[in-house]
């Protein structure tokens, strides 16, 4: 009897200490899980805000960059055309050297103020060069203060520059992809993030296209660039809020500069083999090995030729991004040609913008419908090499229609209309009826966008993520640049006719026609190899799926460890033990 007494007190002790040793935990954990959520909240809500003032600033810039070029600076519209795709294609571009930067250079925190104050600097410049020297009274007296055109021109590409050195500082340090915590996703989750975050980005400059280009070009056209400086004024106080809490370092494991050494390093003995030694090896990248006499290890250099395999990829994206670019550049002058008036109200002309971004965010609720029925009916769910050739073919049929409305457009008689202050003559076509290019580029990059980004994302191996990212941003950079030198290419050879000054008196159908035929041939090239990318995205997918029963396995054995040594070093269960 006191045997048992003793050994119901022993148990009675134990489990009332393993209770107090489960309740004091959790009361602790609840405790600073409350303090944790409010500074995650407080972080994206900051991260979020400054996004929003960047992509405000960056739309503000673009949406009348060829209103101001062509009226204030007397540029030609083809020559208006280029300043736009070359400043998109800078700021997409600024994003990978800032990012480079801060990673080797500079610091983090440090460039982050310099961007900053370059961000400023240039939304503060950008009012100084627009703002109307002339017409001034000064003691009833009229003085004209003017600004010679080369100077203003000097200051307004030294603003640009200075803008989107800010604005790359902003989306690579600030405001990175990998702050967001991929790692981990799925297929699935991954290509719903990416739907998402461009329907969110669309959002955002839908509101800035409607706003901001009709206070500019009706209400206060010389005062429409102090919106892009009061919305940098309000990022950069944001930032100032938060500053050591939303800056996001990410991890170190690969860099453009190892990339870039394994592959120059490769070539380098690959020549040199070939011309004295002749070895044969598997891949011409395993040269920069070090058991072959390169300076590079395994890992590095498995990781640079998972990267090199979608080099096809991202070159077949350059053209698509040409395409894409005619919405601030060929499409936009179409539209400054035609009949704005509708219904007694005048519209903006980058209020036409609007139309394109509308098929995106109607179509991302309607395929993240679609891909929950795939990935659920499937075990592999499907491939978005499909949405990027229905993409690249809804592009090339974009620039037909553009090419067929251009001539429709031309058909009409030419009235006089003021934009800006200054009279125009321009076709009676109500510009409406270009509506149908600009949604076909909608559905192009509804389709292609977040699948090119899940495709970037996911057939790396997860070191190599953030460079292929980087190198996603390059070839697009390169596709804007393209599309500047192929205007500048196509003016020159036809001595204007085929992009020229005045639409009515020049072919910039033809333009489009002839974007349109190399879109097509990108678009069989790319259907061609996207059986290649299907076989790599299957493999990456079962891969990550056959990841869980190893993970679970883990885990448990790790809690049965866990187990045991709560059982061996228990001071209540040695007596019980004992007895």
């Amino acid at each position: 009897m006191p045997d048992a007494d003793r050994r119901d007190m022993q148990e009675k002790g134990f489990l009332n200490h393993m209770a107090d040793k489960e309740q004091r935990p959790e009361r602790s954990n609840h405790a600073g899980e409350v303090p944790q959520a409010e500074k995650k909240l407080h972080e994206a809500v900051c991260v979020l805000l400054v996004e929003l003032c960047e992509r405000f600033t960056f739309f503000g810039i673009v949406c009348n960059m060829i209103l101001f070029c062509t009226f204030k600076l007397g540029y030609h519209g083809y020559q208006a055309a280029m300043v736009n795709m070359c400043f998109v294609g800078t700021s997409t571009l600024t994003p990978v050297l800032v990012g480079w930067l801060a990673e080797y250079l500079v610091g983090r925190i440090k460039l982050v103020c310099i961007c900053m104050f370059l961000h400023f600097l240039g939304t503060a410049l950008l009012p100084v060069v627009s703002f109307p020297f002339e017409d001034v009274y000064m003691d009833r007296r009229h003085v004209l203060l003017t600004l010679p055109k080369r100077e203003q021109k000097i200051l307004f590409y030294f603003a640009l520059l200075t803008a989107s050195l800010g604005i790359g500082g902003i989306r690579a340090i600030v405001c990175p992809l990998s702050a967001y915590s991929l790692e981990d996703c799925g297929p699935k989750e991954l290509l719903s993030f990416f739907n998402w975050f461009h329907w969110l980005v669309n959002l955002n400059s839908a509101v800035v296209f409607v706003s901001i280009s009709y206070i500019q070009q009706s209400m206060a056209r010389n005062l429409g660039f102090l919106i892009p400086f009061v919305s940098g004024l309000m990022a950069m106080i944001t930032i100032h809020m938060v500053r050591g809490e939303m800056i996001y370092k990410p991890k170190t494991d690969s860099s453009l500069l190892t990339t870039f050494g394994v592959i120059f390093s490769a070539l380098k003995t690959c020549c040199v083999r070939y011309r004295y030694l002749g070895t044969a090896v598997a891949s011409w990248l395993d040269h920069a090995k070090e058991n072959h006499g390169g300076h590079y290890t395994e890992t590095q250099v498995e990781g640079t030729k998972s990267l090199t395999r979608l080099f096809p990829f991202f070159t077949f994206q350059i053209l698509y991004r040409t395409c894409i670019m005619q919405i601030p550049s060929g499409y936009y002058l179409q539209t400054m040609n035609s009949n704005l008036h509708f219904s007694g109200f005048f519209l903006p002309v980058a209020a036409m913008n609007v139309i394109s971004i509308m098929p995106l965010l109607i179509l991302v609720p309607v395929l993240e419908c679609i891909n929950s029925w795939l990935f659920s009916s499937k075990d592999t769910g499907h491939s978005p090499t499909i949405y990027i050739v229905a993409g690249h073919f809804s592009a090339a049929l974009s620039m037909m229609v553009a090419g067929f409305s251009e001539i429709h457009r031309k058909h009409f008689p030419q009235v006089q209309q003021t934009l800006s202050e200054e009279v125009l003559l321009v076709s009676s076509m109500p510009c409406f009826h270009l509506a149908p290019q600009y949604i076909l580029l909608g559905v192009a990059e509804a389709l292609v966008t977040p699948s090119c980004s899940l495709l970037s994302f996911q057939l790396v191996p997860g070191r190599m993520r953030g460079i292929s990212m980087h190198f996603l941003a390059l070839f697009n950079g390169a596709g804007c640049f393209m599309g500047a030198l192929f205007v500048q290419t196509v003016h020159a050879g036809t001595q204007g006719n085929w992009f020229p000054h005045l639409l009515h008196e020049g072919k910039l159908e033809r333009f489009f026609f002839f974007l349109a035929s190399l879109m097509m041939v990108n678009t069989l090239g790319f259907w061609a190899i996207a059986h290649r990318y299907n076989n790599l995205l299957e493999d990456c997918t079962n891969e990550f799926r056959g990841s869980f029963p190893g993970e679970k396995l883990l885990k448990h054995e790790k809690a049965i460890k866990h187990y045991n040594a709560v059982l061996e070093s228990s001071p209540i269960l040695s007596p019980v033990e004992k007895t």
